[in-house]
């Protein structure tokens, strides 16, 4: 796989060439063969990812003190498993870039290969395995959005993108097990939670999602002696994972050769959603699968009580930024500035600042309130609380307040995407009141142009 410039590269000698446990040197090489010079880190990338919330727990006690005195290579694996990140993959990226931020050294690894398995990992069942073509594909068109966020050509800690078909398709099963499998116990890896999770589902697990930890756990040890890549991150799914490539290191290398791993909690909003899930799917940074205006909604419909901890997570606002915000949330929350500045952020992070700017402006023209938006600010339609909370067909609805002229027709609306609901395109579910805006408000749009405001009787806008 050509090599980003500036970025860390392997040697001519290819890793087939001594593919299991045989010692390696490990490179420091850029391209023109130049050694990189030892840099000493920014300290304090621990206390700074603790402070947002993104340290759940890791594998020695000792890894803050290593970070802050020495310049440590990293990696986090995505699974290309969609032609698009999602804005779960925003976490573990984002997080690749905080700890570039303070001279550390990251690789992203495209699992080319492991994605050919299926990590059972949060899974409850089996996963449908691609091909090596579309998962090529894949690949391909997320590295667009690796190198939105990641600076492969920084002089001091240069990022690197690989993908690990690269030395996993050429291994033999029988040097694998005989050199590699020796070092996994069957207890420990039926003890994993997510192997045992799913040992106890009717689907089961297959033995080929079952030697995935034993896959991932090979890329470490690869990546350690070929870029003296010591450290893992990923979410609290993956510690089970992480572990077994630290093992892996220690057991085929000798208890001198250190490795760690750090994972950030899997996160959720205050009702138990999954972030960047929504009721109409998956929110993707691909501006074709979500459009930029419906990506700047999402982050605007965020609700107040988990505002703030989006803006630590998905932004690189600082804690004075944040601060104000909180304190703005707390005197006027109806005018939303928390929410715009996040909005504002991670549209300008993904899309850039000029598509950021555009979908706000599309964004206070459309669903903004009064004239500028077309629609007045008494709702138009009012339904019961009961109703709502059980569930509004949103066909029925669509009729009953004049946007569509007959279910049939409020069906194929549905289906053509031309329905928003709060600015995000919906599909044919039932409306709750999760729906309700900060005003008690749902504001209901077919296409561009025809809008409804849709309140709830015995509420003030009632």
């Amino acid at each position: 796989m050509p090599a980003c410039r500036g970025a860390l590269v392997l040697p001519d000698s290819r890793v087939e060439d001594q593919p299991y446990c045989r010692n390696l040197p490990r490179s420091r090489k850029v391209q023109g063969s130049h050694e990189l010079t030892p840099i000493r880190p920014r300290p304090g990338i621990f206390a700074e990812l603790e402070s947002r919330g993104l340290v759940h727990s890791k594998t020695h006690e000792d890894l803050e003190s290593i970070l802050d005195r020495e310049q440590m290579t990293l990696y986090c694996g995505f699974d290309p498993t969609a032609p698009s990140l999602q804005v779960g993959n925003l976490v573990p990226l984002l997080t690749l870039a905080r700890f570039q931020r303070y001279r550390h050294r990251p690789i992203v690894v495209l699992g080319g290969g492991t994605g050919m398995i299926g990590d059972p990992s949060g899974k409850s069942d089996e996963r449908n395995l691609l091909d090596q073509t579309t998962l090529s594909e894949n690949a391909a068109a997320q590295r667009r959005q690796f190198e939105a966020i990641l600076d492969f050509e920084d002089e001091v800690a240069p990022a690197l993108m690989v993908d690990n078909l690269d030395w996993l398709a050429p291994l033999d099963l029988i040097g694998f097990l005989r050199d590699v499998g020796k070092h996994f116990p069957v207890s420990v890896m039926l003890s994993r939670e997510s192997v045992n999770r799913r040992l106890g589902s009717d689907a089961g697990i297959s033995f080929t999602e079952f030697s995935y930890q034993a896959i991932q756990a090979y890329d470490f040890l690869h990546l350690y002696r070929a870029y003296d890549c010591r450290l893992q991150i990923g979410g609290s799914d993956q510690l089970g994972n992480i572990v077994a490539g630290t093992d892996l290191i220690r057991r085929s290398l000798g208890p001198e050769d250190r490795a760690f791993g750090l994972v950030f909690p899997l996160l959720q909003t205050r009702s138990g959603q999954k972030m960047g899930k929504t009721a109409a799917g998956t929110i993707w940074l691909d501006a074709e699968r979500t459009p930029v205006l419906d990506f700047y909604q999402y982050w605007y419909n965020f609700a107040d009580e988990d505002v703030l901890a989006a803006l630590k997570v998905f932004t690189f606002c600082d804690h004075v930024q944040i601060a104000d915000a909180e304190s703005q949330l707390r005197a006027e929350p109806a005018a939303r500035r928390a929410q715009r500045l996040l909005a504002d952020s991670v549209t300008a992070l993904v899309h850039g600042a000029e598509a950021a700017a555009a979908a706000r402006a599309e964004q206070a023209a459309m669903f903004g309130r009064g004239a500028a938006a077309g629609a007045a600010s008494t709702p138009h339609l009012l339904v019961d609380s009961d109703d709502l909370e059980a569930g509004l067909d949103l066909r029925q609805l669509l009729v009953d307040c004049g946007l569509a002229p007959s279910r049939s027709q409020a069906r194929r609306l549905i289906a053509q995407g031309a329905i928003r609901i709060n600015g995000l395109k919906r599909g044919n579910e039932p409306l709750k009141p999760s729906d309700l805006d900060a005003d008690g408000l749902i504001l209901l749009a077919a296409g561009p142009r025809n809008r409804r405001l849709i309140g709830v009787r015995g509420t003030d806008q009632s």
